[in-house]
């Protein structure tokens, strides 16, 4: 026998389904905020973390990086195809003068943390404990050291065994701020240098083999015997690549490490120009790691989209607050608090 039901319980039956169907409906999620940027390899593990975290406490803004090398970085934040750009050779005037040219408005140079860039190198039988000073990478690079056991390497390792081995060069294929803050050292460092590549995210090297981006040229130089490049410090500590010690302006032979690249910036606060374009390469002091660097987020002046606008400004005020706490745990070193200062006060600029 079947069961109908009166017409006038419809209405009531009705009304408790769609109540029903109100009680389980999804939640509306808050609209996303998407920036977008690109840039440094250099400093990409500790975007790559920053980036997440503050997702994670910020879930209606995503950002998206691209680790494609500062060349890169300033090209596309030129050209407008990103909101940000990041870089570890500050932009020159020329670069400055092309930006606002295309963008009109300026664009802005923000610290983010300190890092160093190491020699890493693949020795058979050498382990760790290499020593080099400025002349001996400037000639590696130029191609005239081309044994692992030449007098200018075998004078600062006494007592190290230094094979006769044929020393292969690696360097970045790619424009690269880790490239910008090597040759910016030995530029200083070895006049012949200065005068036949000088420096720059992207120079005619005289040797060598190209590796992209800071993980290529520590892959090349992990498999290839008599090997020798530069990365950034957390890329030879990741790979367990052996890195050696560099002579500083001091003539000490200094380890790069959080208080080697502090003790190269403890100077910078009080010099730093207005717009945080700053070397710290070959800094005086007993104890300064002598290929060190800040890195930068490169930010333009003027930001139309209100939403875009708070989200990246939020952003930079969290990583000179909560984000300079989780930089020494990936191998960079913080900010001066003094340069802290300062940055804070500058971010205003950014409208």
């Amino acid at each position: 026998m079947r069961t109908t039901i009166p017409a006038l319980l419809l209405p009531a039956l009705l009304l408790r389904a769609m109540a029903a169907l109100v009680v389980w409906a999804p939640a509306v999620l808050p609209a996303q905020i998407q920036l977008t940027g690109a840039g440094a390899t250099f400093p990409y593990p500790m975007y790559s973390k920053w980036f997440d975290e503050y997702h994670k406490r910020h879930p209606d803004v995503q950002i998206n990086y691209q680790s494609i090398g500062s060349g890169g970085g300033i090209r596309q934040v030129t050209e407008g195809t990103v909101d940000f750009g990041a870089t570890d050779g500050p932009m020159t005037d020329a670069q400055l003068a092309d930006f606002r040219s295309k963008r009109g408005t300026a664009i802005l140079h923000f610290p983010t943390v300190l890092g160093a860039v190491v020699p890493v190198y693949n020795v058979p039988g050498v382990a760790t404990g290499v020593r080099f000073t400025g002349d001996a990478l400037a000639g590696i690079f130029l191609g005239t050291i081309t044994k692992w056991s030449d007098v200018a390497i075998a004078r600062a390792n006494p007592g190290v065994r230094l094979p006769a081995t044929d020393i292969v060069v690696v360097h970045r294929s790619d424009g690269s701020g880790t490239t910008y803050v090597w040759t910016d050292y030995l530029s200083k460092v070895s006049p012949a240098w200065q005068q036949r590549v000088g420096k720059n995210t992207s120079v005619n090297w005289p040797v060598g083999l190209g590796g992209s981006g800071n993980p290529g040229v520590a892959g090349l130089v992990k498999q290839t015997e008599g090997a020798i490049g530069y990365v950034e410090l957390i890329y030879a500590v990741q790979n367990r690549i052996a890195y050696g010690a560099v002579r500083n302006a001091a003539g000490e032979f200094v380890n790069a490490d959080l208080a080697s690249v502090s003790a190269a910036a403890a100077g910078a606060a009080a010099t730093m120009p207005d717009d945080f374009r700053v070397s710290i390469t070959n800094a005086p002091g007993r104890a300064s790691y002598p290929i060190s660097s800040f890195t930068w987020l490169l930010v333009p002046a003027t930001i139309p989209d209100r939403a875009k606008h708070k989200a990246l400004v939020d952003f930079l005020k969290w990583m000179l607050a909560d984000g300079q706490g989780m930089v020494e745990a990936l191998a960079y070193a913080k900010l001066p608090a003094p340069v802290i200062a300062r940055e804070a006060k500058a971010i205003a600029g950014v409208k």
